[in-house]
């Protein structure tokens, strides 16, 4: 099978969250599987300063209304995965991937390149798979030209409902060339604007979400984004499917960023060493307290103020607080005030680095994640790969990958009080329970986390969509 991948990043190349690590393990695993995957990514500044040596292959040009654009095409390849790279220094040559005020146009630019270069080549796909907003009108624009005998089919994966690439009305004629039609029917319109996404799940073959439990969250009117009569349309070709994550990288008995590796058959020596070492790393005192483990984005949406608001109830019952991550001011100053106030026992970096975040991964006893709304969430299965038991609320993929009292904690209501509920628990395991605390650690290490699964499930739904 012909796969197209179109996203706005894709891990080693280009990350700012889970969805670049979805886009490369699941192609990864797919050639590994014997299929051809292309995946079709900007070719930004970032990638450039990195020294990625792509190789040139031609330019072209594409018309966005009035607009005559340049279009740079560069391949590359990693672990059999091909890469087309689009180069624009006006759109791409940027310090950040995102966050700037024409992210509608830079992206429209991107599409219309991308069914430029399908046609061009004549790639022929059998599956072009696009990924949240940015690639969403890509459906629309290869629909309304023709296919021939192509067969093309099209699969999307919402990875974040919240962003739902909103843009004026007229962007459909003034960016991407296409009649007003589609706004006027209501293909394209969502809350007065175009979205880019809505546009996807209604043009495509398939739609798709990362875990079962945020599909019925997004068939609610409540949980939607404003979404739930589109994709209450799409019901029969809705699914959810959890997301794996990369087990060679995030392999406590091999990883070379850890103190001393560990395994399921043989967990405590190294966890109790990753432990020491990551208190060391934060200069905690490694006194035998339960050390809770944070790595996030600092943003509303993970919940962190249920975090802050318990944080002095669990520096009272003798707990650390390590947290790695970065985000908005007041969580970031939050933290930084209870560091300060309790340097014995909070240990923070702002910012990111993976090798901090695979100490705390491995180091931690436990993983805070009560979020108020999870896609379908990266850090808990991480964290349960290597022992590390996630508490987590149950919303989304964390409802549908963490078994209470099992494999990790959970709570239901977004309020401290709950949160304080499942602390106590973890709490009483920790100190109380040793033996209970030692098989949730091994029901942990023993989850099977690969992609292969869900690679599956992804194969299925492609020949589902073949089929139509």
């Amino acid at each position: 099978m012909k796969i197209v991948m179109v996203a706005s990043e894709c891990n080693p190349l280009c990350k700012t969250g889970g969805l670049a690590d979805v886009i490369y393990s699941l192609s990864r695993e797919l050639v590994n599987n014997g299929h051809e995957v292309f995946v079709f990514l900007p070719y930004y500044k970032l990638l450039k300063n990195k020294g990625i040596k792509a190789e040139y292959q031609y330019y072209d040009y594409i018309e966005m209304s009035w607009r005559h654009q340049y279009v740079g095409v560069f391949n590359y390849e990693i672990d059999g995965i091909k890469f087309k790279l689009i180069d624009s220094e006006q759109y791409f040559g940027r310090d950040n991937l995102y966050g700037y005020n024409d992210d509608g146009e830079r992206f429209a630019y991107f599409s219309i390149a991308v069914q430029k270069i399908i046609h061009r080549e004549n790639m022929r796909p059998d599956i072009v798979h696009v990924h949240d907003w940015q690639p969403g009108m890509l459906p629309a624009l290869m629909k309304g030209a023709p296919l021939d005998d192509w067969k093309t089919h099209f699969v999307l994966t919402i990875h974040n409902a919240a962003f739902k690439g909103y843009l004026d009305r007229y962007a459909l004629g003034d960016l991407y060339n296409l009649s007003d039609d589609m706004y006027d029917s209501g293909a394209v319109r969502l809350e007065g604007m175009v979205s880019t996404l809505k546009a996807a799940i209604y043009f495509c073959d398939k739609v798709t979400t990362v875990s079962p439990t945020y599909r019925e969250e997004m068939l609610t009117k409540d949980l939607s984004q404003g979404l739930s009569e589109v994709l209450e349309f799409r019901r029969d070709d809705f699914a959810g499917v959890v997301n794996g994550i990369d087990v060679k990288e995030f392999d406590p008995a091999n990883d070379k960023k850890i103190i001393k590796n560990y395994s399921e058959k043989a967990y405590k020596t190294g966890k109790k060493a990753c432990k020491n070492d990551l208190l060391n790393f934060f200069h905690l005192p490694n006194k035998d307290r339960p050390t809770f483990g944070l790595v996030s984005r600092l943003t509303w949406q993970k919940g962190i103020s249920l975090i802050l608001q318990n944080s002095q109830y669990m520096l009272d019952r003798g707990a650390n607080i390590v947290i790695l991550g970065s985000g908005e001011s007041n969580l970031e100053v939050g933290f930084q005030s209870l560091r300060d106030a309790h340097p014995d026992q909070v240990g923070i970096y702002i910012g990111y680095s993976d090798d901090i975040a695979h100490k705390i991964y491995a180091g931690s006893d436990f993983f805070l994640m009560p979020s108020l709304f999870e896609p379908c969430g990266i850090g808990q299965l991480i964290a349960q790969r290597y022992g590390t038991l996630p508490i987590v609320r149950e919303t989304g993929g964390l409802k549908d990958t963490v078994h209470p009292e099992v494999d990790g904690f959970t709570f239901y209501s977004f309020d401290p009080a709950s949160m304080k509920g499942a602390l106590d628990v973890a709490f009483g395991y920790y100190y109380e329970n040793k033996d209970g605390l030692d098989k949730m650690i091994k029901n942990a290490l023993k989850l099977d986390r690969s992609w292969g699964e869900s690679m599956n499930r992804y194969l299925g739904i492609y020949k589902d969509a073949m089929r139509k």
